[in-house]
């Protein structure tokens, strides 16, 4: 009986080891996690069809975020191109994604310009915008650099360099990945499934 009682007790101890390790180890994801996971910062800004949009309204969903402008020659087409294979690769799942875009051009980037600009990639994405102010104050919550940079030559006028960084918030709106524009499609797919899934 005392061998029995041994047994059991060693066998309870590895299941409590098991359980601790599982929760204590974090998921496997490919791109960055963001450290203790804090609450991703509020806003609420302008839609493109001329809606007002809160983070909040895209709770029990995860979040794909990501700055850009319209006018961008590769980063921000490159970036969205991606998202919409990503949304492909998710198939069923992806209507637990939400892609939302922020434009860092609210002088040229409209509701119009920003919804014709969505519609070539995917019409589920969400453009935002703003004044200047309210688009600037959003950049620095994330702490996302931008500058304007004149194009003397060109009708364009500026283009502005930016993060190529885009931001994952879970369902319970806290910032868990930094994700490198240089990810695959593929990886990011990995890591969304991850956090749909572990709802």
């Amino acid at each position: 009986m005392r061998t029995c009682l041994i047994r059991l007790t060693g066998l309870f101890a590895v299941i409590a080891l098991a359980l601790a390790t599982a929760c204590s180890n974090p998921l496997p994801f490919k791109s960055k996690p963001v450290p203790d996971t804090p609450a991703a910062p509020a806003f609420t800004l302008t839609d493109q069809t001329g809606q007002p949009r809160s983070l909040n309204d895209f709770r029990g969903k995860v979040v794909s975020l990501f700055f850009g402008f319209t006018h961008c020659p590769d980063i921000c087409p490159t970036h969205l191109a991606r998202q919409a294979e990503v949304m492909r690769q998710l198939g069923s799942q992806a209507d637990q994604l939400a892609v939302l875009f922020v434009t860092l051009d609210p002088e040229r980037d409209s509701p119009e310009a920003l919804k014709r600009y969505m519609d070539a990639f995917d019409p589920r994405f969400i453009a935002l915008t703003g004044s200047p102010k309210e688009t600037s104050n959003v950049a620095k919550q994330y702490k996302i650099f931008w500058q304007k940079t004149p194009l003397p030559n060109s009708a364009l006028a500026y283009t502005i360099d930016h993060t190529t960084n885009s931001f994952v918030i879970d369902q319970n709106g806290r910032l868990r990945l930094i994700v490198p524009h240089e990810m695959s499609a593929a990886d990011v797919t990995h890591d969304l499934k991850l956090l749909i899934e572990s709802k």
